[in-house]
């Protein structure tokens, strides 16, 4: 069972990198539970939206900058509600 041709504990480890890079990025102050999180739950929400575009990545890299992506716009959106 695997993510993109990412394990599932490989997926946290990139997830936690991504989410944690999005946080320094996004300038937000969360934990690093909520940095995997974000970085997971980004991942799957773009790779869903890329799929559904007929656009598909595999791999370590593409798994961790599509995470980033993700996470940043989870921020983004999170901000917005909030406000």
């Amino acid at each position: 069972m695997d993510v993109n041709g990412v394990g599932w504990i490989a997926a946290i480890i990139i997830g936690g990198f991504a989410g944690w890079m999005a946080e320094q990025f996004m300038k937000s102050n969360m934990g690093m539970f909520m940095n995997i999180i974000l970085g997971i739950i980004g991942a799957i929400v773009l790779n869903a939206i890329l799929a559904f575009a007929n656009m598909g990545f595999t791999g370590w890299l593409a798994y961790l900058v599509i995470g980033f992506i993700g996470a940043c716009i989870l921020i983004a959106v999170g901000r917005a509600v909030r406000r």
